[in-house]
């Protein structure tokens, strides 16, 4: 057996700082907690390259004492508990005394801090765990912590490290977090030298909302409450009408502690259910307030994972909570009924409490600039010599011949003279008699086009084999083909159709400009997964680009899309970017792809003409390689008239 050895503790402490400090990201939220627990109520953050060459930190807080600065960077080291018992009621954001030990084995840190009793402050450099310098400085009471190089002296997870734009994204969600569970508190976030968000700190939570995730965002929002039973849950969630494909605009806090919690995610659901269309999600910024004996804060070093004496009070409370918010909170809009009398009769002056524009009064001299009426003027007519007629040739490209024409030479005189204008029934009775007996319809040459390259790929249909029947529950169209009895899904067959016709144009077809451009407000991490993805959404048919603060903005779109459907979409393909991270390339394309067609399909329950039904049918049925939709469902079933006969005991 080989000899057990006590690791040295430089080793110790950089196997302890991988649980701890995975990526700059994770320095960033354990050194503002450390803020935040010093009573800090204006912080700054700012990073370079992502965070991995420079991060910065900076509080009003309560700072630290020259005595404790050297104690604070030893592993375990904490001022928030100093018994086994004040694990059972932990208050405060960091408790377990790895967070600045930790960074400062694999990266360079510089302190500066002052208490309010110190007359000057103090500053300290510590570099992988070796003290460095520790002396005078003038700062102002609070502390500025400086990291800079991390894991410069591990370059092996210096590899593992994502673009300096997907970290970067990281820091920011962090930010992002902490400031929804303390709206109290001013956060500043400085990114490459451009500052990206700051929010007042004014104590409202739907404030600060509008302030990390924009207007559109807070504006789908309605207020939620439930205290009782020792519970208090408070926050805002998410209309029906702007609920989410995913569910990562959905954010828990415990006790002002972001946490991860499939039982308020359960309880959220549930609240919506009969209120949300299927495949849906709402979204929501809540804090649940409990005491903190019942919650174990302690599982793992990250402290996003929590575990309750009993979940079901919790999923109780976050149920209610959204259930009276929804029954209360989302009401339908109402429009002020308007009286006949009171519509025909404008009021001789306008209500005082309505302010109405109107076009300011003309000036006292206007009346003066107006010229006096003047006899009007007699020109003399001029004899001009007559010249030949001018020939004007307009360059109008021809319309296409339905049919073709003899038509006879004659000889036109450049001069005409006047016809007597023919009354209505005469023109009608010249249109009927000059048209042509039996008029070809025309269509649109891409549809033209479009329908040529579906026909060239298709299989011989057989037109007099086909019987179109009609269509059941606005869902299924039935039709008679070959001597079978074939019922088709239109909405699985024509997404099917439709991703075979992206899978095959691959991108290269001419998409639509938008009217109005769309901006879709994503998570960071959906943001980031976007902006990693963005060349691949382009080539998708989209035109989308990086619009600043977790926004992406959409110019054009495929033309099978609605542009309703446009932002519906791009949360999907985020979510699924961030779900999927190791998916290939092509995967993620295929799956763009799915997402369009089965947005742009006919939908279970439209109304479709017969006419639509005929031609929908004999397309699919001319193209025999579609039988599955991209999900996997069957498109179509087919009964021959025996099986029929026999079900009814006819055989």
């Amino acid at each position: 057996m080989p000899k057990i050895n006590v690791l040295p503790k430089h080793l110790a402490e950089l196997i302890a700082a991988g649980e701890v400090v995975e990526r700059p990201a994770s320095v960033v939220k354990e050194l503002l907690e450390n803020s935040i627990d010093a009573g800090a109520d204006n912080i700054t953050v700012e990073i370079k390259n992502g965070g991995i060459s420079y991060i910065r930190i900076t509080d009003n807080g309560s700072g630290i004492e020259r005595a404790d600065i050297r104690n604070a960077f030893v592993s375990h080291a904490t001022s928030k508990i100093s018994t086994a018992d004040d694990l059972n009621g932990i208050f405060t954001l960091g408790f377990r005394g790895e967070a600045l030990a930790s960074v400062s084995a694999v990266a360079r840190v510089e302190v500066m801090t002052k208490t309010a009793d110190d007359e000057s402050g103090t500053r300290y450099v510590i570099e992988s765990g070796d003290e460095i310098l520790l002396d005078d400085a003038g700062c102002p009471k609070g502390t500025t912590i400086i990291v800079r190089d991390l894991f410069y002296k591990t370059p092996a997870r210096m590899k593992f490290l994502k673009k300096d734009v997907t970290e970067a994204n990281a820091v920011a969600g962090v930010v992002d977090r902490l400031a929804l569970s303390h709206p109290e508190i001013s956060f500043r976030f400085i990114r490459e030298g451009k500052q990206t968000l700051i929010t007042s700190g004014n104590g409202d939570l739907l404030t600060c909302i509008r302030e990390v995730f924009g207007k559109d965002f807070s504006s789908g929002l309605i207020p939620a409450e439930n205290n009782g039973q020792g519970i208090r849950v408070s926050g805002y969630i998410s209309k029906p009408v702007a609920s989410r494909p995913n569910r990562n605009m959905q954010f828990f806090f415990i006790n002002n502690r972001l946490i991860k919690t499939g039982t308020g995610s359960a309880a959220l659901s549930e609240a919506y259910k009969n209120s949300i269309m299927v495949g849906k999600f709402p979204s929501c910024v809540l804090n649940i307030e409990i005491d903190p004996s019942l919650v174990d804060v302690n599982v793992h070093p990250a402290k996003t994972e929590v575990r309750f004496s009993d979940e079901r009070f919790i999923f109780n409370a976050v149920y209610y909570a959204c259930k009276n918010a929804l029954s209360s909170g989302d009401t339908p809009k109402q429009i002020k009924e308007i009286s006949k009398t009171d519509y025909y009769k404008a009021p001789e002056k306008p209500p005082e409490q309505l302010k109405i524009t109107q076009k300011p009064a003309p000036s006292a001299d206007f009346w003066q600039h107006i010229p006096k009426k003047t006899e009007p003027v007699q020109v003399t007519p001029v004899k001009v010599k007559p010249q030949e007629p001018e020939i004007k040739i307009n360059f109008v490209s021809p319309a296409p011949k339905k049919t073709e024409y003899v038509e006879k030479t004659t000889t036109v005189s450049a001069f005409k003279a006047p016809v007597e204008e023919k009354n209505e029934e005469e023109k009608i009775e010249d249109i009927l008699l000059n048209s042509p007996s039996q008029p070809v319809e025309e269509e649109p040459a891409a549809i033209i086009a479009e329908e040529k390259n579906e026909a060239d790929s298709a299989s011989e249909f057989n037109e007099e084999e086909f019987h179109l029947i009609g269509e059941a529950f606005r869902t299924y169209i039935m039709c008679e083909y070959k001597g079978k009895l074939v019922v088709i899904d239109k909405h699985a067959a024509h997404e099917r159709i439709i991703y075979e016709k992206l899978k095959r144009d691959n991108g290269e077809r001419t998409p639509q400009l938008l009217l109005l451009p769309v901006t879709v407000t994503l998570s960071k991490e959906e943001y980031s997964a976007t902006l990693e993805n963005l060349e691949l959404i382009n080539n998708a048919g989209f035109d989308a680009e990086d619009f600043g603060n977790g926004c992406v903005i959409v110019r054009e779109c495929p033309m099978e899309l609605a542009p309703d459907d446009v932002a519906d979409v791009i949360c999907e393909i985020a979510g699924r970017f961030v779900e999927k991270k190791q998916d290939v390339m092509f995967e993620k394309l295929d799956w763009i792809f799915h997402s369009v067609a089965c947005r742009s399909a006919i939908k279970a329950g439209n109304f479709t003409s017969r006419l639509e039904m005929e031609r929908f049918a004999k397309q699919l049925l001319s193209m025999p390689d579609i039988r599955y939709c991209p999900h996997g469902r069957p498109v179509l079933i087919e009964m021959t008239q025996r099986e029929l006969e026999k079900n009814f005991g006819r055989i």
